[in-house]
């Protein structure tokens, strides 16, 4: 059994890390409600306006099709993989680049595969694919609208000039904070879900043309779904920490009283040694 000093020393240490644990999950905790309140208010608004672009770009004749809806055959691939810049929050990076893993092996095994990563956690792991063409860390330093509205518009240059064929962006979506549900989301081109054509059809009257509008939003729309998807992730971020650093406190906890309850046991054992000793040692003089 340890000595008392090195128990006392392990009862000192995991208590330490106790507090630490429970102060990140409080920092964690303070930051999802923003977060949470922020992709909960847009999450509609956006959703909304890409299904509207989707339906209206879907109705438009074919030469006068935005570049950013052309369909091309899929030989270079792009994935945008979001991720932290910070660890400490469970699964949350592992699960993104083991999805990413598995694209590149499966689905997109029969395509040329680039990788633009937004957030370093994934960036310092996915480097060694040497498919990185770019990285994006600096935007969770400033999340804000127009700062990943500069990254979108140098992802929509890139497919404009036929860089690649195909976007997909791979996120975390935030459902609640202890669920995080990893999602490969297409991106570019646009293209209509077979629902959407359909009702494409009715029949509406557009001020200005069709065309100018579709030219007008598209690039918004674009901008707010990858927008989207950061906050989503940031979202999920805050709430795979906050569960990972609460299962963490509650395990320091556990520990802790185990210790505690070995000290006892050692302190109490020691105790009783002395006094065997002492007993011992009368009864020799006794006799």
């Amino acid at each position: 059994m340890a000595n008392l000093k090195e128990i006392r020393n392990r009862i000192a240490s995991v208590s330490s890390t106790m507090q630490i644990t429970s102060a990140m999950k409080m920092v964690s905790a303070a930051k999802l409600k923003k977060a949470q309140d922020a992709i909960t208010a847009m999450r509609p608004y956006a959703n909304t306006l890409t299904e509207l672009i989707q339906n209206l770009s879907s109705t438009l004749e074919g030469d006068s099709q935005n570049p950013f809806t052309q369909v091309r055959e899929k030989q270079r691939v792009m994935i945008v993989a979001i991720t932290s810049n910070r660890g400490l929050c469970g699964a949350f990076n592992a699960n993104i680049i083991k999805k990413i893993r598995q694209l590149i092996a499966e689905d997109f095994a029969q395509q040329e595969v680039s990788l633009i990563t937004v957030g370093k956690k994934g960036s310092e792991v996915l480097q060694k694919t040497g498919k990185i063409t770019a990285v994006h860390d600096a935007v969770f330093d400033n999340l804000t609208y127009e700062n990943v509205g500069k990254v979108a518009q140098q992802i929509m240059d890139q497919f404009s000039e036929a860089s690649f064929d195909e976007v997909v962006l791979v996120y975390n979506r935030f459902k609640n904070a202890a669920t995080q549900i990893v999602e490969v989301e297409p991106y570019l081109p646009i293209v209509a879900s077979p629902t959407e054509v359909e009702t494409a059809s009715a029949d509406y009257i557009f001020e200005p043309s069709k065309a100018e509008i579709v030219n007008d939003l598209l690039p918004k729309s674009l901008k707010m779904q990858l927008y989207k998807a950061i906050r989503d992730s940031f979202a999920s971020e805050h709430g795979a920490r906050m569960t990972a650093m609460h299962k963490a406190t509650d395990n320091a906890t556990e520990l802790r009283d185990q210790l505690k309850l070995t000290y006892n046991k050692a302190r109490q054992a020691a105790i009783t040694n002395e006094i065997l000793e002492i007993v011992g040692g009368a009864e020799a003089l006794n006799s």
